[in-house]
């Protein structure tokens, strides 16, 4: 029989209140009993630790995201395909999809076109850092498929590392900073180009070992596990950090990957999904959270987009609340797989908001003669411009949503007029004339 991985949000239990307390303990602790009300068709995954889910329709409330005041509580579990519909009717539970996602990397092979060091020339580096812009005491949130700070070194990469923080999925072997040189180690280094004073925080969630993983993929609710874990984490009394700045460089390929269109419990188009929630929710808490655009656009999509490039920016990809970030060149020409807008209807639509660099000799994370590329790139060098910014400009004087707003104001279009286009959003971020307006009144 056919199963299908999900999450169910039901009503705030004693049980579910205690195992999320418990969610980040140093041993992982598993729920003892599955909620009554469920079917016997219904198997409870015990490993997930249940999260608090704070809202008011569709509205992320951050006072009710607490174990101790939230309403609801998601878990995972996996449900007969045809046992779905069943199940969406049962009172006090909503049923939302666990899709796969993966990292938006591309195009192996194609050569670099420039380097690093010309990622910092056109971005200015040396001028951010004269105005003390280079990402002290801000965070950096790399979720991705772990980092490996050896790596990092050894290609020259100056690291401050904080594993106390950083937050693995139950099951993933290996210790923070030390998991296999791969694309989270790319996105690491990226980050690192604007901002090499930041502070790196290790959240491995593309290494699933849950049911139905492959390769570098990971499942949604891994995600909204680390998301609710970095809220708690940051709004307790041993948070040190300015700012903190989250770089999400996967997302979803193909509509089919999600439950089909109609069905209230879809990710892509859904607002009032779990994740999506959660992703305001944070936003909310002050973190800036930046999701690639991704690797569908015309004319070269990546061969998982199977053929679809209209309306590929899906999900927390396209929330209202983070910044969407297309790619381009350093010669600012934009990629040809880079996902254009407008975003898939139900979700903000003029979706990307900024292109960033990519496809550039840097980390060497996949052989010394392969760029990192994707608009998995590109987000990790807008991520560390945010990062230099926040250095400066706490979140406390310009909130998450106020600085997307600057960044895209003072964006540089290459081509055609100012405004939002398809291709590069509001244009090329432009880090310091954002920092050189905003600084003064900081």
């Amino acid at each position: 029989m056919s199963e299908v991985r999900v999450l169910l949000v039901m009503r705030a239990q004693a049980e579910l209140r205690e195992f999320a307390v418990l969610a980040n303990a140093p041993q992982k602790i598993k729920i003892r009993h599955a909620p009554e009300t469920l079917p016997d068709y219904v198997t409870v995954d015990k490993t997930f630790a249940p999260v608090p889910l704070g809202r008011i329709g569709h509205t992320p409330r951050l006072a009710l995201s607490t174990t101790a005041r939230s309403p609801e509580f998601v878990i995972r579990a996996t449900v007969p395909r045809s046992e779905i519909a069943s199940l969406t009717r049962q009172e006090g539970v909503e049923v939302y999809s666990d899709p796969k996602i993966a990292p938006f990397s591309t195009c192996p092979g194609d050569p670099a076109v420039g380097s690093a060091k010309d990622v910092a020339k056109a971005i200015d580096v040396a001028k951010l850092a004269d105005m003390g812009c280079e990402g002290s005491k801000v965070a950096i949130a790399i979720m991705d498929t772990g980092i490996n700070l050896a790596h990092l070194k050894k290609v020259g990469a100056k690291v401050s590392f904080d594993s106390s923080v950083s937050w693995s999925p139950s099951g993933v072997s290996g210790k923070p900073g030390k998991h296999p040189v791969h694309h989270g180690t790319m996105c690491a280094y990226d980050a690192l180009i604007a901002a090499p004073k930041a502070t790196l925080l290790d959240f491995p969630i593309l290494l699933s070992t849950t049911s139905g993983a492959s390769g570098m993929d990971g499942f949604l609710s891994d995600a909204l596990q680390a998301y609710s874990y970095l809220m708690m984490t940051m709004r307790s009394s041993d948070w040190k950090y300015s700012a903190l700045v989250v770089n999400n460089s996967w997302g979803m390929y193909h509509e089919s990957w999600d439950f089909p269109k109609g069905h209230s419990g879809r990710y892509a188009d859904n607002p009032n999904h779990p994740f999506n929630i959660i992703v305001g929710t944070l936003a909310r808490a002050g973190a800036d959270i930046l999701f690639a655009a991704g690797n569908c656009g015309s004319p070269c999509p990546d061969a998982r987009c199977e053929g679809v490039t209209k309306n590929t920016i899906m999900g927390a990809n396209a929330h209202p609340d983070v910044i969407t970030v297309a790619g381009a060149t350093v010669k600012k020409r934009r990629v040809g797989y880079s996902s254009q807008g407008p975003a898939i209807p139900g979700m903000k639509h003029s979706k990307p908001d900024l292109t960033a660099y990519t496809h550039f000799a840097g980390s060497q994370a996949f052989g010394a003669d392969e760029p990192d590329s994707g608009t998995s790139a590109a987000c990790p060098v807008a991520a560390g411009c945010v990062a230099a910014i926040r250095s400066r400009v706490a979140p406390s004087k310009i909130g998450a949503g106020d600085l997307s707003r600057e960044l895209r104001s003072d964006a540089t279009q290459p081509t055609g007029p100012t405004g939002w286009n398809k291709n590069y959003g509001y244009g090329i971020i432009n880090a310091v004339g954002t920092a050189m307006r905003l600084l003064p009144s900081a």
